[in-house]
């Protein structure tokens, strides 16, 4: 996919000889030795999409787990089961981009005619091998932004995922070829929010609006504030083993 509104476009559509860039290249074992060097918990695939590195995310993720270290794809979803059956044993969690809920606009967006296969591999990350999913749609004025998209995306995550799988609505940015379009109104995402919630799921969050309300966790059963977040600082973290610290509601936090 070479989506239209790409905000790490400079990286992501880099050339490998962009050395302007300062990019270099890092083998798999030095990534694991840095990762443990600064004390890491662990390391994520992402910007540029994993899978088009799949061979060195597919090693990398090998010796993480040999080390003991968490492994993350932040990945937009179009995985062949194949694919996802190799490595998904050493993956511990599956960050996927669901951009909207039609055909058109994901064939506007990103040149993909069916989307359904995104779909289907984020379903067998869950099923067939455990992994941690959340959602991510960043809403796009005009374009994705429609009760639609909203209620469709929120029905899917909560019959194909479960109620308590994390779905992140972000603000949109006007970058690269959608540079003519104008900010997310902070209106219409607590909108998604709210038909999120509407649908039965119980975390729901607000992405790229800081000390926004919608950034925290609260708990779906006392609800209580449990984490307090500012972007990605964190003030009040009132969790225990993945529970509320309150009512030790099971908030689907892996620890």
């Amino acid at each position: 996919m070479r989506c239209k509104h790409c905000q790490n476009w400079a990286i992501a559509h880099a050339e490998p000889q962009s050395f302007d860039l300062g990019l270099t290249s890092v083998s798999s074992q030095e990534a694991v030795d840095l990762a443990k060097k600064y004390q890491a918990s662990g390391i994520a695939w992402t910007y540029n999409e994993p899978t088009i590195w799949f061979e060195y995310t597919l090693d990398s993720a090998k010796l993480c787990k040999k080390e003991g270290l968490y492994t993350v794809y932040v990945t937009n979803g179009y995985i062949s089961f194949n694919a996802l059956d190799m490595i998904g044993p050493y993956l511990d969690a599956f960050r996927v981009d669901v951009k909207g809920f039609t055909e058109k606009f994901y064939q506007f967006l990103a040149g993909v005619k069916d989307f359904s296969p995104i779909l289907k591999a984020t379903e067998r990350a869950k099923e067939k091998w455990k992994m941690h999913i959340e959602v991510v749609t960043n809403v796009i004025p005009t374009l994705n932004d429609t009760e639609e998209h909203f209620r469709g995306i929120a029905r899917w995550i909560r019959d194909s995922l479960g109620t308590d799988t994390p779905w992140h609505i972000t603000r949109f940015y006007p970058y690269l070829k959608l540079s003519h379009l104008y900010p997310t109104p902070i209106e219409t995402l607590e909108k998604g929010r709210e038909i999120g919630l509407e649908e039965g799921l119980s975390f729901v969050y607000l992405g790229n609006v800081p000390s926004h309300p919608g950034e925290h966790t609260y708990c779906p059963n006392c609800k209580r504030l449990v984490i307090k977040r500012m972007g990605y600082s964190i003030s009040v973290y009132d969790v225990e083993k993945g529970k509320c610290k309150y009512c030790q509601a099971n908030l689907n936090i892996v620890e």
